[in-house]
């Protein structure tokens, strides 16, 4: 058995996983060598790829304080949630309203190890987690688990951040995301962050042809790509931004930051 009580089959350690390299962006400690060889390789090529980790996440926990207190949401499904880094999702929307329900979602089973962490929230919330692969929605939106947790005749924001662009277009990722908001009522949320190569084309070349070397699917869109994810949503302001200047906050200094050195795209929308 590994620390975390999964026997060693159980996960592939001969090959990089983006969720353990994005552990190892963030300075996390829950990787393997073969993730810090590839992710070494990514910032050989990319160096500033920590700082959009870390961007990446201060979106996410500016923009479900916005949700939880701007816009009321009580509830909330995180998919590709990766190895959990706190303060984790339902510890931001429970800082906010302590009553919120999170559900986690990831199909990589390091991330089952560690859902015990997941799972602790406040006393009036709940929290669950689902193994399940983004790429079948419907087992998602049908599991028991995540009924047992959400009342989907209330709004729930979706939360897909650094998700998407692992989907390559062969896998239909527009119609992943209709199917994903067609049960949710009105009121409901996307949340989504997606790397670009609108600011640094030859930047994103070479990172895509590492993660291709290390067998990992990789595709960047535009920001007009990117904003079709939200088609027959109400985008809240200002739209498909860069992430740090997506409502920043006091003391945020969004102008320190080159979008150059971020390369990403950010946005939430309200379904109507």
């Amino acid at each position: 058995m590994t620390d975390n009580g999964l026997a060693p089959d159980q996960i592939d350690t001969t090959k990089p996983h983006p969720a353990r390299m994005y552990d190892f962006y963030l300075n996390g400690k829950d990787h393997y060598e073969v993730d810090a060889e590839a992710a070494g390789r990514v910032l050989e090529v990319y160096p500033t790829v920590r700082l959009n980790a870390t961007v990446n996440r201060a979106f996410i926990h500016r923009a479900t304080r916005w949700l939880a207190r701007e816009a009321g949401v009580r509830q909330f499904l995180d998919i590709g949630t990766g190895i959990p880094t706190e303060p984790n999702l339902h510890q931001v929307a429970q800082s906010v309203t302590p009553d919120a329900r999170v559900v986690y979602t990831d199909y990589d089973p390091i991330v089952l190890a560690y859902a015990q962490a997941l799972l602790v929230g406040t006393p009036e919330g709940r929290t669950a987690y689902v193994q399940s692969d983004v790429r079948d929605p419907q087992r998602i939106m049908n599991a028991p688990e995540l009924h047992e947790t959400l009342d989907l005749d209330q709004p729930v924001a979706i939360s897909v951040n650094a998700l998407f662009h692992f989907i390559p277009e062969e896998d239909k990722p527009y119609e992943i995301i209709r199917e994903l908001m067609a049960p949710l009522v009105p009121g409901s949320y996307l949340m989504l962050t997606h790397s670009t190569h609108d600011f640094s084309e030859e930047t994103w070349r070479n990172v895509i042809r590492v993660y291709k070397e290390s067998g990992i699917s990789f595709t960047t869109r535009s920001q007009r790509e990117v904003g079709a994810f939200f088609d027959g949503m109400e985008l809240i302001e200002p739209g498909v931004s860069e992430p740090h200047h997506w409502n920043p906050e006091p003391g945020d200094r969004p102008e320190d930051i080159r979008s150059a050195d971020i390369n990403m795209w950010a946005g939430v929308a309200r379904k109507s």
